[in-house]
């Protein structure tokens, strides 16, 4: 389903046309695949980057479509790989009080948080290493991003893989719009909570691994 299907499917299933509503989908929309995206954890919503630590500096930028982290790692310059734990700032600055004490890091904490002014991001948030990078080494970080919404992208994962969470979730955004009748919202929840239950099986199945934790059980 596309983002001109889905579209249409709100208009007949709510049975309204009115400008206002119509001009409102894309609200109804993106609001939907956020309740979704802040349930389940589906692949598409991780990303992984490289970026760059500097010596002497304890900070490193976040990227700008951040959420939460999966996992922070410093490559040294033969490779290697060194994940580091996470921790409380107040742990870190309690560890190494002074920006001197510098070494490859093994602890990273989130720091503050992106600044918005005039309705848009003017400065995105950091995260705390401990102790500081005594050299420049690489960083890689897997993390969980929100992917472009169907609204402006036209298609989407859910879209092509989860259409009915996505139309049931934007019915229910709708409806609740028009203040509708108790009886079909009980209805588009129903069929939401159905829809995302089963979305919710490829979440699990992406944490385990059939060799390791063998076949799942079937109930």
């Amino acid at each position: 389903m596309n983002y001109t299907e889905l579209t249409q499917s709100i208009q007949d299933y709510t049975e309204n046309q009115e400008t206002t509503f119509v001009s409102l989908i894309p609200t109804f929309v993106r609001q939907a695949e956020q309740r979704i995206f802040r349930t389940v954890t589906i692949p598409e919503l991780r990303k992984n980057v490289t970026g760059a630590v500097s010596s002497g500096n304890q900070y490193l930028a976040r990227p700008d479509d951040f959420l939460s982290v999966l996992s922070l790692a410093v490559v040294d310059g033969s490779g290697n790989y060194s994940y580091l734990l996470d921790k409380d700032v107040n742990f870190v600055r309690e560890a190494y009080p002074l920006l001197s004490t510098q070494g490859l890091p093994k602890y990273y904490g989130l720091f503050d948080g992106d600044v918005f002014s005039g309705g848009s991001e003017t400065s995105f948030g950091n995260f705390i290493l401990g102790p500081t990078p005594d050299s420049n080494y690489v960083v890689e970080l897997h993390y969980y991003y929100d992917p472009p919404s169907i609204v402006s992208s036209g298609e989407s994962w859910l879209g092509e893989n989860a259409d009915t969470v996505l139309l049931y979730g934007s019915l229910i955004e709708a409806y609740t719009f028009m203040k509708g009748e108790p009886d079909m919202m009980s209805q588009y929840n129903s069929r939401y909570k159905e829809a995302l239950q089963e979305l919710s099986v490829i979440d699990a199945k992406t944490k385990r691994d059939n060799y390791r934790d063998g076949e799942p059980r079937q109930e």
